[in-house]
């Protein structure tokens, strides 16, 4: 098989790249899915949503199986009811430290190197604390890296 080289554009004209030369570019590549809200209400941005019977999305809670299953993170800044919008199902989730403490019952936002889960008690909402309930499920949501970033970690469900 013969060995190729990369193309490259430099100072507006394509060229292949040259001996000696590499590439460099930062990957941040995340799946943004677009669904419609059935909630009564508006959902906010970073709120856990599970894929209900019809398709569309609820908040999701960890108190039952069937609601635990997540999608992901809401991605707009809200979703109003019966409206379509983005969940973001892997990779880093952004989001300001306010609207993190509306989601995670926070004061600044998340707390670096701690694992949030999904919440038993309030639907749409992440704590830090893993349910420890028989019957609740322990839905590991991601880890913080600072008090705006979480890596959606979407890792295996366990029913208590």
């Amino acid at each position: 098989m013969a060995l190729r080289k990369p193309l490259v554009i430099v100072n507006g004209q394509v060229q292949q790249i040259q001996a000696g030369d590499t590439l460099d570019a930062i990957v941040n590549e995340v799946d943004i899915v677009q669904r419609t809200n059935n909630e009564a209400s508006a959902v906010v941005i970073g709120t856990p949503v599970y894929v209900d019977g019809s398709g569309t999305v609820k908040e999701a809670q960890a108190s039952a199986l069937a609601t635990s299953r997540v999608l992901g993170l809401v991605q707009d800044a809200s979703i109003a009811a019966a409206a379509a919008g983005n969940v973001q199902t892997d990779g880093v989730f952004v989001a300001t430290t306010t609207q993190w403490d509306a989601v995670a019952g926070t004061t600044g936002g998340l707390t670096p190197g701690i694992d949030y889960f999904l919440d038993a008690a309030n639907p749409g909402l992440l704590t830090a604390t893993a349910p420890t309930t028989g019957g609740e499920v322990v839905v590991n949501l991601g880890l913080a890296l600072s008090p705006t970033e979480l890596d959606i970690n979407n890792k295996q469900t366990v029913l208590l």
